[in-house]
């Protein structure tokens, strides 16, 4: 893993404050910076300060930036004070390939200074500070930690292990909720013009931005992909590991090429279906909690690269790692769910078939993109054959495999289910 030039300090655009740009950095100036950001963003009062830091450990998890979690002692407790912290950065300097991921950040920044409005919808670890340099994408978010297995709050969820979730529908009725409340709310215009002047929406510009695909090199691609599951076909569901179905959507495939352009255009083309939206909000990027009457409820976390969007893309971020089956039974159901609940949040008002179509769309460009699946497998999974299946727990320990192979499979049940190839005939309803 090759290093990049470490920095210690950044000045952020939002505050003006030098904050601390890793974790060494930040345990040397300790409680005096704590102080002093936090007053500065409003969190702590200016008769009260940070006394000490009682805890600090790295945290390496995740794909980009270092974190840490802090705990510390206050020289007054204050209610909304915790003394449990987490702090994420966006530079990894010990990494280059994770320390490239830092364009994640600054619209994380931009959320978590937003979600500060009271009329913010949904539930989120409190920021106590948020800053970006822009110029080098050098930034740090700290916020509440959540205590994810203590008292009411359900223990983290990995991704992609919904075998092991308990009661998958109620769950994803929540992440689903909380995604239709927030793009509702955006679209009421309750949140100000903050998102307008923090997330600009530029249609064009997200569809110009996108990467194209190429013929031969996605040919190549989506026929490796054929034949790692045909090779393997008890790592997936029957009808999905099928010679008639692959070869139906390696068809199907070559024609979403030829209009990659117009269904792109067709995902941004319903101003009613363009809001802000939390664009990964997987079970592993959340928290739950029962209320005292049984309900579930659940917080987000890790809104890297929010912004306005389609919320068809939005709903797939959230249950495209679900198992198939929940697609099959409650696709529907989920789909009335934020009908109703974007309505109720002051949203328009969405026909479920015209919400249907524009997810179903939104996975068939997603699919392309996983036809890279079988070679991130095979690098921590180099002998397929010799696993059970994909419940393996070869998969279990090893995530990046488990995510590629799980997701893969639930585009492709998506693909074969709702028989999305009826979308790319050159009849089809969209191209109207």
């Amino acid at each position: 893993m090759a290093e990049t030039t470490i920095i210690d300090w950044a000045r952020g655009d939002m505050f003006g404050l030098d904050f601390p740009t890793h974790p060494e950095a930040l345990k040397s100036v300790g409680p005096e910076f704590l102080t002093r950001a936090f007053r500065t963003s409003g969190t702590l009062g200016e008769d009260n300060r940070v006394a000490r830091i009682t805890g600090f450990d790295e945290w390496t998890l995740g794909g980009t930036g270092v974190k840490a979690l802090l705990s510390v002692a206050y020289e007054r407790d204050a209610p909304g004070l915790s003394r449990d912290l987490f702090v994420k950065f966006s530079r990894n300097f010990a990494d280059s390939v994770r320390d490239s991921g830092r364009y994640h950040m600054p619209p994380e920044v931009r959320l978590a200074n937003v979600s500060r409005n009271p009329d913010f919808p949904v539930v989120v670890p409190k920021c106590f500070y948020a800053d970006i340099e822009q110029d080098t994408l050098t930034g740090i978010i700290i916020t509440e930690r959540i205590p994810y297995g203590q008292g009411a709050v359900e223990p983290h969820h990995p991704k992609c292990m919904d075998q092991l979730l308990p009661d998958p529908l109620a769950h994803y009725s929540a992440l689903v909720s909380n995604l239709a409340r927030l793009s509702g709310v955006h679209k009421s215009g309750r949140l100000g013009d903050l998102v307008e002047r923090y997330f600009p929406l530029d249609p064009d510009r997200l569809v110009a931005g996108r990467a194209r695909f190429e013929g031969p090199l996605l040919a190549k691609r989506i026929g490796r992909l054929a034949e790692f599951l045909l090779q393997y076909p008890h790592l997936a569901p029957v009808h999905i590991a099928d010679r008639a179905f692959l070869d139906r959507f390696c068809a199907d495939a070559s024609l979403a090429v030829e209009r990659q352009e117009e269904i792109w255009r067709f995902l941004y083309s319903r101003p009613d279906m363009l809001a802000l939206c939390h664009m990964n909000a997987n079970i592993d990027n959340a928290w739950f909690w029962r209320e005292p009457d049984g309900a579930l409820r659940a917080g987000l976390i890790d809104w890297g690269s929010v912004g306005q969007m389609s919320v068809a893309s939005s709903i797939w971020g959230c249950i495209g790692a679900a198992e198939p089956e929940t697609h099959d039974r409650h696709l529907d159901e989920l789909l009335d769910l934020f009908v109703a609940e974007y309505a109720g949040a002051g949203g328009p008002i969405l026909d479920r078939r015209d919400l249907a179509q524009h997810l179903e769309m939104h996975v068939v460009m997603s699919a392309l993109h996983m036809t890279t699946a079988p070679p991130a497998i095979l690098r921590e999974v180099p002998d397929p054959g010799a696993v059970a299946d994909r419940y393996d727990p070869i998969f279990t320990a090893n995530e990046t495999a488990r995510v590629q192979l799980k997701i893969t499979i639930s585009l492709l049940n998506m693909w074969q289910r709702r028989d999305l190839g009826r979308h790319l005939r050159a009849d089809a309803a969209w191209r109207r």
